[in-house]
C-alpha cells in the first residue's frame, strides 16, 4: 500500500482554490494526505479550505485532510512545513491553482511504483505537465518534457520535470529542505538535489516515467511574474551543480537556439 502526501500552499488564494480542492476529493485512490499549509491570508482561503476539509471527511474516500494556518517566510518555508508534517511514502506539491487532470491520476502514479519483492520503491515518480489557465481551459502541453532516463543531471537542459509532477520519496525529501535564500527557483534546486540524493546514498534508486500528463498548472504563477530574478536565480543553480564552464556554455546555447526557433 502506497501512501501520498499532496502539499498545497495557500496565501490569499480564494479565487484559485477551489478547483484544487476539488480535483485530491476526486481521486479515486484512497491513500492520501492533503496537507493545506496556509500563510494567514485574509481572505476567504481558511473557509474554503475547512468547507473542503468538512465535504472530505463526509465522503468517506479515505483521505486525511490537514490544515495549518500561520505566517511564513514565503513560498520555500511554507513549503518546508509541509515536508517536516508529512507521513507518506511519497510527497507532491500541489500549489493552489494546481490541480490533478483526471480523478485516476494517483492510481497511475501507483503504477509507477510497482516493484518486486525485496525491491526499494523509486527514489522519485515523475510524469509530464499541461498548462492552463485559471478556468482550468488547456492552453498548451508544457514545452519542456521529461526523457525517458531521467537523472539529476538532465536538469542542465532545465526544469525537465515542473515540481507539480515530481513525486519524492518522503524519506529522501525530508531530509534535504528547501533552500529558502532562493525566491523563485529553490524547487530546481530541490529536485535536482532529490535526485542526486537518490543516486548517492540508496544504491541508484530509480527514477521513474509515469507516461502520463498528471498535474495542470496555471500558467501565471510567480517565477513567471518574476521572470528576470528567476532567471538569474536558475542560472546559480545550475553554476552549483554543473559547474560555470558547462553553464555559461549551455546558456550560450540556449540564447543561440532561441534565435534559431
Amino acid at each position: 500500500m502506497i501512501t501520498f502526501s499532496v502539499v498545497t500552499i495557500t496565501y490569499n488564494a480564494a479565487s484559485v482554490l477551489q478547483p484544487t480542492l476539488d480535483s485530491v476529493l476526486m481521486q479515486d485512490y484512497p491513500h492520501v494526505e492533503h496537507i493545506i499549509i496556509d500563510g494567514a491570508s485574509t481572505d476567504d482561503t481558511l473557509e474554503i479550505a475547512k468547507a473542503y476539509q468538512q465535504l472530505s471527511d463526509e465522503a468517506e474516500n479515505e483521505h486525511v485532510v490537514r490544515i495549518q494556518s500561520e505566517p511564513d517566510e514565503g513560498l520555500y518555508d511554507a513549503m518546508n512545513k509541509g515536508l517536516q508534517q508529512a507521513t507518506g511514502d511519497y510527497i507532491v506539491f500541489l500549489n493552489a491553482g494546481d490541480r490533478f487532470p483526471n480523478p485516476d491520476t494517483l492510481d497511475k502514479v501507483v503504477l509507477a511504483a510497482v516493484v518486486g519483492d525485496g525491491e526499494e520503491l523509486p527514489a522519485v515518480l515523475f510524469g509530464d505537465t499541461d498548462i492552463i489557465d485559471e478556468k482550468g481551459n488547456f492552453i498548451s502541453h508544457r514545452r519542456l518534457s521529461p526523457s525517458e532516463r531521467l537523472t539529476w543531471r538532465s536538469f542542465r537542459y532545465g526544469m525537465l520535470v515542473c515540481h507539480q509532477a515530481f513525486y519524492a520519496r518522503l524519506d529522501i525529501a525530508r531530509s534535504l529542505l528547501y533552500d529558502t535564500t532562493y525566491r523563485y527557483s529553490a524547487d530546481v534546486d530541490w529536485c535536482i538535489r532529490v535526485m542526486k540524493e537518490g543516486e548517492r546514498k540508496h544504491k541508484q534508486l530509480l527514477l521513474r516515467n509515469i507516461h502520463a500528463v498528471v498535474a495542470n498548472y496555471v500558467r501565471e504563477g510567480q517565477t513567471t511574474r518574476h521572470h528576470k530574478e528567476s532567471l538569474r536565480e536558475r542560472f546559480d543553480v545550475m553554476r552549483k551543480h554543473y559547474g560555470l564552464i558547462q553553464t555559461v556554455l549551455l546558456h550560450a546555447w540556449f540564447a543561440v537556439r532561441s534565435l534559431i526557433k
